[in-house]
């Protein structure tokens, strides 16, 4: 709905899923959905998909009933997923209306090394949760590098990095906002997650619960303009990404925008992007 809504609001930017989680959904029903989309704005979707199931077993009942799945079968699942949108077979009992020939951009999303390696061995795009992971970030994109196999999609790899980037007038101002995050995974680590948090001026945590939020949040650029330009640009030189997903989790819609507004006129200053993309979680 989301993807659906901007792209009808827009005219030239990309917008795509970041992402779809594939264990959660039916493949056949993701094809008819993106299909749609690619249908009503030819040129413009992208489809992110992950292998985790995003949440906890009653969850997944509640969204596949009866079906389980832990993830081994997310190859099989993409191939599938692939062959609804791909050409038509007469051999084939099963299409996927629309979707069937709409050939939609997949990319692979993961936070370990099984989708890297996955996304090598097809020649697809892949994108790294760096925004909530970021410790695996640098091997597995290693490893995808090291394992991809030109296909008819990509003749060389293409990598993206997924990147908590909060940027306010002031270096302050934005290590205060950024509290709002840290309270987030500090909810997650103590089990009681919930709606974003308002931004406060002490967090009280012990020296354990500090050193698991900055496992999770240590991919953060925060600050000022200056030392957001200064760190991006030596995230850019180590991971050599092609392409990020930019995530700025603020209490207030205001200062997000406001980080989106500071980090574009960064872009524009110091980065040639490839394209301008939206990406959607679901």
């Amino acid at each position: 709905m989301l993807i659906g809504y901007v792209a009808n609001g827009t005219s030239k930017i990309r917008v795509g899923s970041g992402g779809i989680m594939l264990p959660n959904h039916a493949p056949l029903v993701i094809a008819e959905q993106f299909g749609t989309l690619e249908s009503l704005f030819p040129g413009r979707i992208d489809l992110g998909l992950g292998r985790a199931p995003g949440g906890d077993s009653t969850a997944m009942r509640a969204l596949r009933g009866s079906f389980h799945s832990a993830g081994d079968d997310f190859p099989e699942q993409v191939e599938e997923l692939r062959r609804y949108l791909g050409q038509r077979a007469a051999s084939r009992r099963v299409h996927a209306y629309p979707g069937e020939g709409t050939n939609v951009p997949i990319y692979l999303l993961g936070s370990s090394d099984f989708s890297a390696r996955l996304a090598g061995r097809l020649g697809l795009p892949f994108a790294f949760a760096a925004h909530f992971q970021p410790q695996p970030l640098l091997p597995a994109l290693q490893i995808y590098r090291a394992t991809f196999r030109p296909s008819e999609i990509l003749e060389k790899p293409y990598a993206m990095v997924g990147v908590p980037v909060l940027v306010a007038d002031t270096d302050e101002r934005a290590q205060f906002l950024a509290t709002t995050p840290v309270q987030m995974f500090l909810n997650l680590i103590r089990g009681v997650p919930g709606p974003m948090p308002p931004p406060v001026k002490r967090i009280e945590w012990s020296a354990d619960e500090r050193e698991m939020v900055v496992a999770k949040f240590g991919a953060a650029i925060v600050g000022g303009p200056e030392r957001v330009a200064a760190r991006l640009s030596a995230f850019l030189e180590e991971t050599q990404a092609d392409e990020l997903i930019v995530v700025a989790n603020t209490y207030d819609f205001a200062d997000r925008l406001r980080s989106y507004e500071l980090l574009a006129k960064l872009a524009k200053q110091t980065v040639e992007p490839k394209r301008d993309t939206v990406a959607v979680t679901r």
